[in-house]
């Protein structure tokens, strides 16, 4: 085979192999098929094909079997008179057991390393569709991410946010008027969802460290890509936090990676299992950005692959997008289900000896119709095709399989051990602990004053009623004084007055000297007229 691709399969014999063109992976794909007709076989097998030619890959792991990558086959394995016999039909002489370089991961930490990001790098979009919030909701969330950032608020994780908030309901009128309506309501509602995504989990994934996204793009000593597996089995029980972290995880691939253009192979493949998971019930705003992250990411050597059941998951706008098809086998049994045969049969270059509609429900497990993107970027014929066998194990790990894994890996103890650096909870704790402190300072001094006002009133009184009562005893002692000195005056008058022979005495006396004051004013009157008519 050739080493600029990747063997998919053929047809019996070895008749009309099958390739992926490495130059051309980077154009996405879709591997569809109903429940148990060998697409985890063919993701497999596409996977150990990346890794051989040196690019990594990201897979989500939604049933446990993938975790089996990091294992070989071996001839004691269920499938192994299975995948021999595949391997002869098809004439895959170079079929061998073997493994591929892994590294585990786990949002929860559990089965793997663990996985986490900022609030800040989820962004209010992904994160308004992970709280499931409504229109108003979402602005609500938009005006706390805007404070945050002007008022240099770190949103770390669940905490941050909850505090933030808070700190934003308590600010409604305020900000109101700056920003538009903050209804309280809105951030209860927003609240309520927090407190439902961290009942499935969702803190786990906030916080730091952060994943560096360099640690994706890893290879082995021996040029092999590495293949990173996320544990998904119980983040599925979370579906809507399973789809917006992988879309999270696929913008930030975005964002961060520089343009490379088109190149002789991708810098990473992202698989994304139960792709309709990321579809149901997305609101505009969301279909666009993946629209946008998928038809722009290839340029940053990026290969999306989408992994789903019926091909009609997929929106016509990302569908549009997938260059490298393989369908299995799908069953006609509802309308829908003939609704998505009809438009998987319309989707592939067509091929005069396949009757794509009737083959799609004909294909036995591990066959599919197969149509990848050929060198000049045209897409081949569609060829039914048996799929070639996976050289590692097709299945779980053991637990202690999986401890030695992780421990082995280069990613060693780095996001193990969670960090709490200073963010917005704890500073916004201590501007409302300082607000907390002057309002109490401010109620002491106002209780200080109110009580040194009460205590001078009560002063004032006590003084007052003191002052009425000393008043009060000078009165009475004035008024006391008064009725002896009246007593007194009394009984002096008593005393003083005159007998009846006292007042005959005093009458005569008093005629004796008028009649001599009489004499002598007349001698004085005569003398002194007498004296005035002589001077004349």
């Amino acid at each position: 085979m050739s080493e600029s691709a990747i063997f998919i399969g053929s047809g019996a014999g070895g008749a009309n192999p099958q390739q992926l063109e490495l130059s051309r992976a980077n154009r996405h794909g879709l591997i569809a098929g109903a429940t148990g007709t060998g697409k985890t076989v063919t993701l497999q097998g596409l996977i150990e094909g990346f890794c051989a030619a040196g690019i990594p890959t990201f897979v989500a792991d939604v049933k446990g079997d993938l975790a089996g990558l990091g294992m070989p086959s071996s001839a004691t394995s269920k499938n192994h008179a299975l995948f021999s016999a595949r391997a002869a039909e098809i004439g895959f002489a170079d079929w061998n057991y073997d493994a591929c370089p892994v590294q585990l991961w786990d949002l929860f930490g559990e089965q793997g390393h663990p996985i986490r990001t900022t609030v800040s790098e989820m962004g209010p979009l992904l994160l308004g569709r992970l709280l499931n919030l409504n229109e108003v909701q979402e602005g609500v969330l938009n005006i706390a991410f805007h404070v945050a950032d002007r008022d240099g608020l770190l949103l770390l994780d669940l905490d941050d946010l909850q505090s933030m908030l808070v700190d934003i309901g308590e600010r409604a009128e305020e900000l109101t008027l700056t920003y538009g309506n903050v209804s309280k309501p809105s951030v209860g509602a927003i609240q309520r969802s927090l407190l439902q995504l961290r009942s499935q989990g969702g803190e786990h994934f906030f916080g730091e460290p952060a994943v560096d996204l360099e640690d994706f793009l890893k290879l082995d000593e021996n040029g092999r890509g590495v293949v990173n597996i996320l544990a998904a089995d119980r983040l599925m029980a979370s579906p809507r936090l399973y789809s917006t972290f992988l879309l999270w995880l696929l913008s930030e691939l975005f964002e961060q990676l520089p343009e490379v253009g088109d190149q002789p192979k991708p810098k990473l493949c992202f698989f994304f299992d139960e792709a309709h998971l990321l579809f149901d019930d997305a609101p505009p705003a969301l279909l666009e950005k993946v629209e946008h992250v998928v038809r722009l990411i290839r340029s940053k050597g990026v290969g999306v692959y989408f992994i789903t059941q019926n091909p009609i998951d997929i929106p016509d706008q990302v569908a549009g997008q997938l260059g490298n098809r393989v369908q299995h086998a799908l069953r006609a049994f509802t309308p829908r289900d003939q609704a998505a045969v009809k438009s998987a049969a319309e989707t592939f270059r067509q091929n005069p000896g396949v009757d794509v509609a009737t083959a799609i429900t004909e294909l036995r497990v591990g066959e599919a119709l197969v149509s990848m993107l050929q060198a000049d970027g045209a897409p081949s014929p569609v060829e039914r095709t048996l799929i070639k066998p996976p050289s590692s194990r097709v299945g779980p790990l053991t637990a202690e399989e999986r401890r030695v894994l992780v421990s082995t890996d280069e990613i060693g103890a780095r996001y193990d051990v969670p960090l709490d650096r200073e963010s917005a909870q704890e500073m916004l704790a201590v501007k409302a602990a300082e607000a907390a402190a002057a309002a109490a300072a401010a109620k002491a001094q106002t209780d200080a004053e109110r009580a040194a006002a009460e205590k001078a009133k009560a002063d004032a009184v006590a003084a007052r009623e003191a002052l009425k009562l000393q008043r009060e005893q000078e009165r009475l002692e004035a008024q006391r004084r008064r009725e002896e000195q009246r007593a007194a005056d009394r009984a002096a008058r008593e005393a003083a007055k005159p007998t009846m022979t006292d007042k005959m005495m005093q009458s005569a006396g008093r005629a004796v000297a008028s009649s001599v004051g009489r004499q002598i004013g007349n001698r004085l009157l005569r003398g002194i007229l007498g004296g005035l008519t002589r001077d004349r």
